[in-house]
């Protein structure tokens, strides 16, 4: 049933999407002759007014089909006039960008509703599990507060901290000595220990873990929008990082596929967590909102980039530069396709995405 639902998830993402550019187009005047879910060949399609609406063999997107999207098209004089090619620049970019808006706006509502059933986490570290037979054994107890490791104060975000202790724990190999200053039942004191080398995280470790929900605080409306926000735009940020060093072989690694999102909103679907798979659909969603965004062809950004070349030129790009433009588009995003799919079958031989 997992699968089911994981694809019924994508389904969504992807006609919301394409219903941006539909009716953005049918409201600006344009005409749409298909709206498709899923690319062909056709598995079924009807016909209603001057649009047909079909389902396609191949889920992997989908798409709008407005006229006069291909300037050599042959067009009927009767519908020239709506041809895409034909409209001002700014009601292009309002088509093409509508698709994208939808995903960013649909990813910002449902973070924030994330974010209201389930607030966001605030310092200070609260110790969580420990592991026995390790060296946190005696030393921290769950329900510890973690205020500083080796006498350096932690400070900043949550996740930042986080950051900190992992950093300065690893910092101390071939078993060093790490000190952590704690609050427990109201009092200060520090404890130490030695480290230890995990082989499966490649890291040194002290043997504990965090429990967020003693750190998770309540979030109205208001709050819960800043905590989107600032969500979105990490992972944004994230994102672009990460594919502008696509010759660096660490950040290679961490691109991936739509294979891997499906896995990963399937998992957390079989883990029956229904606040984690939103928040997964609303990643997925910002995803391909931001990377369709990226200005080449045949992306919408690409098209969004030629209209607004066109605007400075002051008069119509030639098709053929677009076309040569677009091979190179196309080059690139299919580049990022086989590496990302490469990078999920490998995770998926490996032991899947470390949901646990």
């Amino acid at each position: 049933m997992s699968w089911l639902l994981a694809f019924l998830g994508f389904a969504v993402l992807i006609i919301l999407h394409e219903a941006g550019h539909f009716f953005a187009a049918k409201a600006v005047g344009m005409r749409v002759e298909r709206f498709s879910l899923f690319f062909p060949p056709l598995l079924a399609k009807r016909k209603r007014g001057e649009t047909e609406y079909a389902i396609g063999a191949i889920p992997l997107g989908g798409y709008v089909k407005i006229t006069g999207m291909n300037p050599a098209e042959d067009i009927p004089p009767e519908h020239a006039h709506r041809a895409y090619y034909r409209q001002p620049v700014w009601k292009r970019i309002v088509v093409i960008g509508a698709g994208p808006a939808v995903n960013i706006v649909l990813a910002f509502v449902i973070m924030a509703c994330v974010f209201m059933a389930r607030g966001p986490v605030e310092p200070p570290l609260v110790v969580g599990t420990v592991a026995a037979g390790q060296p946190a054994a005696g030393k921290l107890e769950p329900g510890d507060k973690v205020l500083a490791v080796d006498d350096k104060r932690l400070t900043g975000p949550y996740q930042d901290q986080v950051r900190d202790v992992t950093n300065a724990v690893n910092s101390h190999a071939n078993g060093g000595e790490v000190s952590f200053t704690i609050e427990r039942d109201g009092r200060e004191l520090t404890v130490t220990g030695n480290t230890f080398y995990d082989r499966e995280l490649k890291r040194n470790r002290f043997g504990f873990g965090y429990d967020q929900e003693a750190s998770r605080i309540d979030a109205g409306p208001v709050r819960a929008s800043e905590e989107a926000v600032s969500e979105m735009w990490f992972v944004t940020s994230t994102t672009v990082s990460t594919i502008a060093r696509i010759f660096d072989a660490q950040q290679r690694e961490q691109i991936g596929s739509v294979v891997g999102g499906y896995e990963t909103t399937r998992q957390t679907i079989e883990q029956q967590d229904l606040i984690v798979t939103l928040y997964v659909l609303a990643l997925i969603s910002l995803s391909l909102g931001v990377i369709n965004l990226f200005p080449f062809l045949p992306l919408d950004g690409g098209h969004i980039f030629w209209a607004l070349a066109e605007k400075v030129r002051g008069k119509a790009i030639p098709f053929s530069v677009m076309e040569r433009a677009g091979f190179v588009g196309f080059a690139l995003v299919l580049m990022l396709f086989v590496i990302g799919l490469s990078n999920d079958i490998d995770r998926i031989q490996n032991g899947g995405f470390g949901l646990r």
